[in-house]
């Protein structure tokens, strides 16, 4: 890396072989030197990430560039054969405003009625809308009454209807909007007081009816051909946890825990019974689940080639992520997978980047001191990155002959995006018990919208006793999952 022109990396090196050479320094003064040039190489490394060579959020490169549209030739406005939308006039309009012509303005004569033209304007009314039920009473000779039965969900005197419920947890929920603004929006819009307790409760009712979703997600998730799988740290109240996800292209099944590795993901109970593809970024303790095969987020080796060129200045990591696009944009011209021979001359241009990175980026010499360190000879990030893409070849290459495994595990972490929004919204969970529904809200409006059901449709049926169409037929195959 270099800074101001100057070639951090290599005048580290320097003192490091100066240091290497002198026999006269005191043990006290070399340690200090080289616990400083470690101190050193930590903080240019960091200073020298951003979204695009690590795993950090665009929202924190300094001064970050926008990519500009370059000026097209084209006007604008749709394309010539492009099929436009439009409002579309209907049959039954709510309210019908006749205009007359001022007879005044005409000239003498006489005019007989023939029709009319019309035009609709298309707008909303937002307003309260209070039922009253009125449940007859009847009384006998001998003075005894008897009143009819109200409806299962008419239970007080007064009380929330479903449409408020469903659009205070939209809201919630879905557009993370705090507490105190969705109070303003019904009370000033509606002339509805809801107090921030009655919003929790709306949000804790919303995930008691959800519990048989959960089940039902989990099983899906568990027999799915492929299985995108994220984890990311949340804040509980001033502690970290771990949320964890599990989604693909129809279901979506987050979860909190105080775990990040394997007692977490075992808990949750969807990756000791799947056995299809399974999509991540190689965290470890995904590869202790052995009945899957796994393929590797090539996202994230582009993100860390990058870091590899930019930071230790090793060409062929570049070149390995150009090659890695080359590969990709190929195998989506061949609609989603090549053929042996191409996957063959593939992999050996492959091996040979890896095996001329060797001579690029060698691993460490084993050090000639008398004082033998334990364990394994520490090597550099791009070292690392050179034999975990050596060593896990097939899964990074799988996406080259598995139509269904994809390039990036981009599914996985859009399905977490959300929560570090609603993070810093909201600074963190004020409880376990907030996470856990956030996520299994969070998991059935994701689902849904898979489903191209929509968010407001969705939490209308739950809040009146109903499950979207496909949750139902899947509610009614659910002996094809038994276990």
């Amino acid at each position: 890396m270099t800074k101001d022109t100057i070639d951090i990396n290599k005048t580290v090196q320097e003192v490091e072989a100066l240091l290497a050479e002198s026999n006269d320094l005191p043990p006290a003064l070399e340690a200090s030197i080289n616990m400083l040039l470690l101190v050193v190489k930590l903080l240019v490394d960091r200073s020298g990430l951003n979204s695009k060579n690590s795993s950090k959020p665009p929202s924190s490169d300094p001064n970050r560039e926008k990519n500009g549209r370059s000026k097209s030739e084209k006007p604008r406005g749709g394309q010539k054969g492009h099929k436009g939308h439009n409002l579309e006039p209907i049959d039954n309009p709510d309210k019908i405003t006749a205009i007359n012509i001022d007879r005044r303005t005409l000239p003498r004569g006489d005019y007989i009625e023939c029709g009319y033209e019309k035009r609709q304007v298309f707008d909303i009314r937002i307003s309260r809308h209070v039922t009253e039920y009125r449940a007859q009473a009847l009384e006998d000779g001998a003075g005894k009454r008897f009143v009819a039965t109200f409806p299962p969900e008419v239970a007080r005197a007064t009380q929330y209807g479903a449409s408020i419920k469903a659009n205070a947890v939209y809201m919630s929920m879905f557009q993370l909007i705090p507490y105190e603004r969705i109070q303003t929006h019904f009370d000033e819009l509606f002339d509805i007081p809801i107090s921030t307790g009655s919003l929790v409760n709306f949000n804790a009712d919303a995930y008691q009816r959800l519990d048989v979703f959960e089940v039902l997600a989990i099983k899906m998730l568990r027999h799915a051909e492929a299985l995108h799988a994220d984890e990311t740290g949340i804040n509980v109240y001033g502690k970290r946890l771990w949320l964890h996800g599990a989604s693909n292209d129809k279901w979506t099944l987050l979860a909190a825990h105080a775990k990040r590795g394997k007692d977490a993901m075992d808990e949750i109970n969807i990756l000791p019974h799947f056995s299809g593809l399974l999509i991540h970024d190689h965290w470890k303790p995904y590869y202790r689940y052995e009945r899957c095969d796994h393929v590797l987020c090539n996202a994230y080796h582009k993100r860390e080639l990058t870091r590899a060129y930019e930071q230790d200045g090793q060409k062929w990591a570049l070149t390995m992520e150009e090659l890695l696009d080359q590969i990709n944009h190929e195998v989506k011209l061949a609609g989603g997978s090549l053929a042996k021979k191409e996957c063959t001359k593939w992999r050996r241009k492959y091996r040979l980047l890896l095996k001329s990175a060797d001579i690029e980026c060698p691993p460490p010499e084993k050090g000639t001191s008398e004082i033998k360190k334990r364990g394994r000879t520490a090597r550099s990030k791009s070292r690392n990155l050179l034999e975990r893409l050596r060593d896990y070849e097939e899964d990074v290459l799988r996406f080259m002959e598995t139509p269904l495994a994809p390039y990036t595990n981009n599914q996985g972490e859009r399905d977490l995006r959300m929560t570090k929004v609603q993070q810093k919204i909201s600074g963190c969970f004020r409880s376990k018990m907030g996470a856990d529904i956030y996520c299994r809200i969070r998991s059935y409006l994701s689902t849904c919208r898979k489903h191209n059901v929509g968010v407001g449709e969705a939490l209308e049926r739950l809040f009146a006793g109903e499950w979207p169409d496909f949750i139902q037929e899947k509610l009614n195959e659910l002996s094809w999952y038994a276990e």
